[in-house]
């Protein structure tokens, strides 16, 4: 089996899809002026059947952040929440 061929990949289009299909719902708007997607180089991502699926859309991929390199991508729902919980707290350490 090729290193860029994973059957994962399938999976992560079926996934994308159904993003695709959530926007269109909710904001069809984003979907005519670009969707812009940040995601790292796991297999199922850098596999040659999500970069057809991408350019296919023509959805743009942002590279991942050098400056937060253990946060999970699935954690940023929760700054915002975390924000408004500690906000207006002073710590003394």
């Amino acid at each position: 089996m090729s290193k860029r061929i994973t059957p994962f990949a399938s999976r992560y289009c079926s996934t994308l899809d159904r993003l695709k299909e959530a926007i269109r719902r909710k904001r069809s708007g984003l979907l005519r002026r670009g969707v812009v997607l940040q995601h790292h180089n796991a297999t199922p991502h850098s596999a040659n059947l999500t970069q057809q699926w991408l350019q296919r859309y023509g959805w743009e991929i942002l590279p991942p952040s050098a400056h937060s390199p253990d946060l999970a991508h699935s954690d940023f729902h929760l700054f915002g929440p975390f924000k408004r919980h500690l906000g207006g707290m002073a710590f003394e350490t």
